[in-house]
């Protein structure tokens, strides 16, 4: 089979569009005929070197998948050949074949077609696990989302809205900000020219965020701290910003705010089944019901790799990056 792989790490010219031997399931595991997958920065993070695939996963890129069952390993079941399923994977899925551990397959959610689904996995699974099953954001709060235009943030602006929040944003040009009022944001912040912790208290009347859904990491640290209600919970999945900064306890537990870091690759295979189960009961019927829209920017052949990786390097879309096998 074709699949993308990096020779070497670097910039966009160690990816490469190649033959690599066909994947066969494992027990517990299903072999996918892939139609479309998806870029996330995690990719990009692997291509340069700083993010290998955690130990026995393939050095083939993508981490999530759609396409139709092909094959079952042993001990499968509710799953036959044939199937249309979209997965969440630890590596893979940018190939004409992936294997996925049966659990991690997820049904097409009703009015998504299966190129389309390719998109979804990782960022439903992020922002379910993150909102509802973490910070447990309830109808009523203040949920504040950095890069409210990436892929993350679209989803998570119709999520948040979906759950009954105000929902503020920060992005960083006039047609994303647009964008993320178009979907819902009560509030859209250019972080370019506007200070986010004043635009919240502002349109909140001092109340402040109770979550925060942050991709920046150590950058934003000490504002989402300032920006956090009394009983906020601060949920980094990014570290866009960098890894270190200081931490002032003491702000923290004056406001009995707690701070998660979180990421969805190296979960143990029981914790992302769970969180699958969890898409399809809460978040498919959302779809379903078009309350959330997947949002697709841009769409690359798979052997055009490079493009779309350089495409998601310099931010130059709004919602996902979708790759079709050629």
């Amino acid at each position: 089979m074709y699949a993308v792989e990096c020779e070497g790490h670097g910039d966009v010219d160690v990816l490469r569009w190649e033959t690599v031997g066909d994947p066969s399931p494992a027990p517990g595991e299903v072999l996918i005929d892939v139609v479309a997958s998806a870029v996330n920065r995690a990719d990009l993070s692997q291509r340069m070197g700083f993010y290998p695939p955690p130990t026995g996963i393939t050095d083939v890129l993508g981490l999530e998948c759609s396409g139709r069952v092909s094959a079952l390993g042993n001990g499968v079941i509710g799953w036959s050949v044939g199937d249309e399923v979209c997965a969440l994977l630890a590596g893979g899925g940018q190939a004409e074949k992936a294997v996925a551990p049966a659990g991690q397959c997820m049904p097409l959610p009703t009015g998504v077609d299966l190129t389309t689904a390719g998109a979804l996995p990782e960022v439903a699974c992020t922002v379910w696990s993150n909102l509802v099953l973490i910070a447990e954001l309830r109808a009523g709060e203040v949920l504040l989302v950095h890069g409210g235009a990436s892929g993350i943030g679209t989803f998570a602006i119709q999520v948040g809205k979906a759950l009954g929040a105000t929902v503020i944003v920060t992005a960083g040009s006039p047609e994303k900000l647009e964008r993320c009022r178009a979907l819902g944001a009560d509030r859209a912040v250019n972080y370019q020219d506007e200070d986010f912790v004043a635009a919240v208290q502002d349109e909140t009347a001092g109340h402040g965020a109770d979550v925060v859904l942050d991709i920046m990491g150590a950058a934003y640290l000490e504002r989402n701290l300032k920006v956090l209600a009394s009983g906020g919970r601060l949920v980094c999945i990014g570290m866009q910003g960098g890894t270190r900064a200081e931490l002032d306890l003491g702000a923290l537990m004056r406001k009995r705010g707690t701070v998660h870091a979180t990421s969805l690759r190296t979960r143990p295979l029981a914790e992302k089944a769970s969180i699958c189960r969890a898409v399809v009961e809460g978040l498919w019927p959302l779809i379903a019901d078009g309350q959330v829209v997947p949002v697709i920017g841009a769409s690359y052949p798979m052997d055009r790799i490079a493009e779309a990786h350089t495409l998601v390097a310099e931010s130059g879309h709004i919602g996902k990056v979708l790759l079709t096998v050629p």
